[in-house]
């Protein structure tokens, strides 16, 4: 009887983790074959045109960014990371004003939501150029950049949030004589949040984009300028590893957002 029952209880774990193998697999593979086929699609292009300095293999890209570690992990990627962070954070803290300030007041919706809107439709690339006259090649000029090509999608997402908030259970709040804070605190914000991390989501990938286009048009550190400089020396594979790079942080710090959301907000699976 003992024997029988230590066998079963061995089977278990067994069990567990060949389910767990299965759903790792069918989560990751399809995006696994993606990566694969694109990856050869490139090369095989790249071996086609058999011009690096127009468009390298992955594996002179591989090569070249482990060439110029030293100098992109060093100086160029601490420098780009800095306004990364700086600009996200900003964005955070303003995109998350406007939008609680626009779920208080009504008439504050109707003064600031055109204004957001049309924040949006000013060309980056023509309003960089003034950013870097106005404050040099100091950081604010990339961090304004990010700044303003990254608060949008945290403001309306969040925005958004709080006014998916059902009616009738606002009302029901009400009639326990619930203040508004209540409603805000207890209802809207725990409603808005699963919002709030993928409005994050989104403004991590915009936020690198904005601080690499201000490197890019006006710096003399950061991923941004250094792709600009190996672009000068037709250096195809030198353009592309910090682009590399920045698309793998990126990648890197999405999937702890979603750790951390996963985390924050455990029954976001359930909605």
């Amino acid at each position: 009887m003992s024997k029988k029952m230590k066998k079963d209880h061995a089977r278990v774990p067994s069990g567990a983790s060949h389910g767990q193998t299965h759903n790792f697999l069918s989560t990751n593979l399809p995006a696994a074959i993606l990566v694969a086929a694109l990856l050869i699609f490139w090369q095989a292009a790249a071996m086609g045109i058999d011009a690096a300095y127009i468009l390298p293999s992955p594996t002179q890209v591989v090569v070249r960014l482990w060439e110029l570690r030293g100098p992109l992990f060093k100086a160029h990627l601490p420098a780009t990371m800095s306004v990364v962070g700086i600009g996200l954070l900003i964005s955070i803290i303003l995109g998350l004003g406007l939008a609680v300030l626009m779920d208080a007041s009504e008439t504050a919706e109707k003064a600031l939501y055109p204004l957001i809107i049309a924040s949006q439709t000013i060309p980056t690339t023509a309003i960089a150029p003034l950013f870097v006259l106005w404050f040099g090649y100091s950081i604010w000029s990339k961090v304004l950049v990010t700044v303003l090509m990254t608060f949008f999608p945290i403001t309306i997402t969040v925005y958004d949030g709080f006014q998916s908030t059902k009616r009738e259970m606002e009302e029901l709040m009400l009639s326990f004589n619930a203040s508004k804070m209540d409603i805000f605190m207890k209802l809207k914000l725990p409603n808005a949040l699963p919002y709030f991390f993928s409005a994050i989501k989104m403004a991590i990938p915009i936020s690198i984009i904005g601080a690499a286009i201000g490197e890019w048009l006006g710096a003399q550190s950061g991923l941004g300028y250094f792709s600009k400089r190996m672009l000068t020396q037709l250096d195809g594979a030198g353009v592309f590893a910090p682009i590399v790079l920045l698309s793998a942080v990126a990648m890197l710090i999405v999937a702890i957002v979603g750790i951390i959301e996963r985390i924050a907000i455990p029954w976001r699976k359930e909605l």
